[in-house]
């Protein structure tokens, strides 16, 4: 009950965050609309005629993960790093559900919203491309959410460097690219990218938006190689956090900024 409670607060804290900064909203979604018109265009003055609608459909798949992986890696790296700078991270770790199930509730909540404008502006680029994906829910969704998991692991590894180093700005600059093409490889390129967080769910997922794929359509080994891919991830992410988090508080740079 209390885990729900925990929930329920930090999905309307980010709600109201998303209203109360409503022109920051607005403007991050038209950019992100406008990079794929722009990605969109570009296929087709450049790409080969023969090919051009699996790019297109490849295109759309890989960008709405690119996007989401942004936020659901670095969401709680720059909640660190905003708690910090607001000299409000000290009360966090005061709350006796731990720092952790916070950030963890928090990193929910706002890709569970995330999820929500992804469905909304897929469609919206379906519709402006007139190319259409195979949106088979039951087939995405258990797919989608071990993907999910392994990038909260990611995400809780960043974090721990914020509240050791605070300011990582730079550095969440360049994952933007790294994430870019954890999203965008292909697994045929080699089968080694599957122990890497992300790919090989995105991998799947774009069997069954693009090739109309379903979940008896992969091997076991698939889901073998997805599950332990999310588990092993969102593991060492805690841990790796919980380390740095010892490490702060050792060295007394819990508060600072």
């Amino acid at each position: 009950m209390k885990l729900l409670q925990l929930f329920k607060a930090n999905f309307r804290r980010e709600f109201i965050l998303l209203k109360r900064y409503l022109p920051n909203t607005i403007s991050e979604l038209i950019t992100f609309f406008c990079i794929f018109l722009a990605m969109f265009f570009g296929i087709k003055v450049v790409g080969d005629p023969s090919s051009m609608e699996t790019n297109i459909q490849y295109t759309i798949v890989s960008y709405v993960f690119w996007f989401l992986s942004m936020g659901a890696m670095q969401g709680i790296g720059w909640s660190i790093m905003s708690e910090a700078q607001l000299g409000t991270l000290e009360q966090m770790y005061m709350s006796p559900m731990g720092a952790w199930r916070i950030l963890l509730a928090r990193i929910v909540s706002t890709t569970l919203q995330q999820l929500i404008i992804l469905a909304v502006l897929l469609y919206l680029s379906m519709l402006v491309t007139g190319t259409w994906l195979n949106i088979d829910v039951v087939s995405i969704l258990p797919v989608l959410i071990f993907t999910i998991i392994s990038m909260f692991g990611i995400s809780f590894m960043i974090a721990g460097m914020a509240i050791i180093i605070k300011q990582i700005n730079a550095f969440l600059q360049v994952l933007q690219f790294i994430l870019m093409g954890l999203t965008f490889f292909p697994m045929s390129i080699s089968p080694l990218l599957a122990v890497l967080p992300v790919v090989k769910g995105v991998d799947m997922i774009r069997g069954i938006m693009i090739q109309n794929q379903t979940l008896l359509d992969f091997h076991w080994a698939d889901y073998a190689s997805l599950i332990a891919n999310a588990i092993i991830y969102l593991v060492l992410g805690i841990l790796v956090f919980k380390r740095c988090e010892r490490t702060a508080m050792t060295k007394g740079v819990l508060g600072q900024y």
